[in-house]
Parts: C-alpha cells; sequence; structure tokens
C-alpha cells in the first residue's frame, strides 16, 4: 500500500532563500529550523513525494510563491553542528543531533503569488494555520482542500 501523501506550507524569507532561488538550484536542504514543533514534522511525518507551499515570510507582501516537494526523508541537519553557522547549536552533536532537515525540490513557480491578504479572502482557507492569529512555525501541515485552493489561485 502506497503512503499517503500529506501536504505542507514551508516558510523561508525571501532575501535569504526565494522560490526562484529554489528554481535555480533545482533542489536544497530545509536547514536552520530551530522550533522542536516544526523539527517535529518534517522528522516524524514528512515523506518523500509529500508537497509543499513555498511561502515567503517577512516579506511585503507575504504568501504563497510557488510548490516544491519532499525528496528526502528528515536527515540531521548538520548546520547545528558547525561552529560558523547562524544555525549553530552547542548541544547538537554527531550522537545527538538534535535538529533535522529534509531536502526539497523545486517544482513551480506560480504565475500568480499567492498573498496573505489573498489566503485570507477565502472563506475556504479560513481554517489553515498560516491564517491563525500567532502562528510562526515555519513548518505546517496543510489539508488537502486548503493546498489544492491555494494551487488554484496561484494558477490563475
Amino acid at each position: 500500500m502506497a503512503p499517503v501523501r500529506r501536504y505542507w506550507l514551508m516558510k523561508s524569507e525571501p532575501d535569504v532563500f526565494s522560490i526562484d532561488d529554489l528554481e535555480s538550484q533545482g533542489r536544497t536542504s530545509w536547514d536552520g529550523v530551530r522550533n522542536y514543533q516544526a523539527r517535529n514534522f518534517m522528522r516524524d511525518e514528512m515523506q518523500v513525494g509529500d508537497l509543499v507551499l513555498f511561502y515567503h515570510s517577512n516579506a511585503k507582501p507575504p504568501g504563497v510563491a510557488g510548490l516544491a516537494r519532499v525528496c528526502t526523508r528528515a536527515h540531521p541537519d548538520v548546520s547545528a553542528q558547525d561552529p560558523r553557522s547562524e544555525y549553530h547549536d552547542p548541544k547538537a552533536s554527531p550522537d545527538n543531533p538534535i535538529w533535522m532537515m529534509v531536502d526539497v525540490a523545486f517544482v513551480a513557480k506560480f504565475p500568480a503569488f499567492v498573498s496573505l491578504d489573498r489566503l485570507k479572502q477565502e472563506q475556504i482557507l479560513a481554517d489553515m494555520l498560516v491564517l491563525r492569529r500567532g502562528m510562526r512555525l515555519s513548518v505546517q501541515p496543510v489539508e488537502r482542500d486548503h493546498f489544492e485552493r491555494v494551487v488554484e489561485l496561484g494558477n490563475k
């Protein structure tokens, strides 16, 4: 029996790493996640083939810029063990990596950027986690119907 595909939203600041950067690289490791719940989503629930809404955060305007696909299972985030990395965690070690990451591959850049304000206008998306006040998780699950509606909006 094939695993059930899941859907995710992953946030990145576009001046740090944008959908255009992912398109030019084709694939990247999603490193630097330092929230336990977000790490647990990647470590425990993400599967190869899951689809991702690539969200530009801390931008004007913030919103969904395109799609990516999870292309590896979670593995240790080596940036946590690198003292030169801005994501270094002195508690992380090869025996106890603490932080995990997945690799994601570029799927598409939306012809129409789907701003946060546009997401808020859609009644069907009212329960989407990214729209909840105070929701700051950089990796979060997305319901299939929410995912499909955002893709529809992005392809208009």
